[in-house]
């Protein structure tokens, strides 16, 4: 099941999707219409009131039950909490098909690990986890994605293959969270972080680096580790302390930036003319979901500030309706009274932006002569 709609983002690059349609071997549909022997069921899984909300975990398997036969597989890539698959979705699928998960078809979960923008690590040579109910439907999800990814790991359970992708980005964002609250350290302290962070990153073992920024976004960091610390508190009555304290740090970060703005200018901004550059969560590409640049973007406005935005990528629709999207040019540059690096995209043509900036806060390293986090 398809996990979102829409057209294609502007900027996006779909030649193998095109060659794929192309081929005849792959068709498009906006429902299910017919048996099937492999199900892929990848959809959104969002918080609502910081509660996992599996509507459309649990729409989708209403949407495909009604066409399972013996002998099929259906697997779940969707972020969520250990025992969403056999829990939740297992008995769904049995509801509307008449048919035992394990016995009649093969249930299973696989994350998935998309790194949007990143032309090395694809879905075909990223290793894939994958899991299954019982053996039968660990070996047909594995023989699954063993067509299509060089590589798969599989799991002893459901609940171990569901908490590995709560791990993977509960480390990003725990880790994201330390360097954010050092960078607002060592400034005051007269330590460039990112110095220190590159100086670290030279350790050869025992060390990973992580870059401050003005935030986290996407789909993934800003949510799944609240998946993880809701569960533990349902489940066990237990706070996960540090995933708490990583979502307030992060959290806090658009605020922060807007601060050092003010600080940097040495005066408020209502009034001011601001121009944001880069609306997207990540570089180079158009996802805006939980985007920290956009948060910058709509507290600069609730402050009185006139709001300008480049952004390359992301389809207009998705944007903030009271800031004027532009083209990047010199003009516009020497027209604001400030301008925030927000999302670095290749794109930005960096000297020129240097060279007309009045005043450039950089919340991502790429503009050697500006003020930074």
């Amino acid at each position: 099941m398809p996990g979102g709609g829409g057209q294609p983002r502007r900027g996006h690059p779909l030649p193998r999707l095109l060659a794929a349609l192309d081929s005849g071997r792959l068709h498009i549909t906006t429902g299910c219409e017919a048996p099937y022997d492999i199900c892929v069921i990848a959809v959104p899984t969002p918080l609502r009131d910081g509660v996992p909300d599996l509507s459309c975990v649990e729409s989708a398997g209403r949407a495909v039950a009604p066409h399972l036969r013996p002998g099929a597989t259906v697997v779940l890539e969707s972020t969520t909490y250990p025992g969403t698959t056999e829990d939740l979705l297992g008995p769904i699928l049995e509801a509307g098909s008449g048919l035992r998960a394990g016995r009649d078809f093969r249930l299973g979960y696989s994350p998935e690990r998309i790194d949007p923008g990143n032309p090395t690590w694809r879905l075909e040579n990223t290793p894939k986890a994958v899991a299954g109910i019982d053996p039968a439907s660990l070996a047909a999800v594995r023989a699954f994605y063993d067509r299509i990814t060089e590589r798969t790991v599989p799991v002893s359970s459901l609940r171990t293959a569901e908490l590995t992708k709560l791990l993977e980005n509960t480390f990003r964002q725990v880790n994201i969270a330390l360097v954010n609250e050092l960078a607002m350290c060592a400034g005051p302290l007269g330590i460039d972080i990112w110095e220190a962070v590159d100086a670290a990153a030279t350790k050869p073992f025992g060390f990973m680096p992580f870059y401050p920024g003005p935030g986290v976004g996407g789909h993934c960091l800003p949510v799944d580790p609240s998946y993880l610390s809701w569960q533990v508190r349902r489940e066990l009555h237990h706070d996960v302390r540090l995933v708490s304290l990583a979502n307030e740090i992060n959290e806090q970060m658009p605020e922060y930036v807007i601060r050092r703005m003010e600080k940097g200018l040495g005066r408020d901004l209502r009034g001011a003319s601001v121009l944001v550059l880069g609306l997207a969560y990540k570089r180079n590409t158009g996802d805006v979901r939980e985007s920290p640049a956009v948060h910058i973007a709509e507290l600069l406005v609730r402050r009185g500030a006139r709001v300008r935005a480049v952004e390359p990528h992301a389809d207009s629709a998705h944007l903030p309706d009271d800031v004027l999207l532009v083209e990047l040019t010199g003009a516009e540059v020497r027209a604001a009274d400030a301008v925030v690096l927000a999302t670095d995209h290749d794109a930005f043509d960096y000297p020129l932006i240097e060279r007309n900036a009045s005043y450039l806060f950089d919340a991502r390293n790429r503009c050697g002569a500006a003020d930074r986090l």
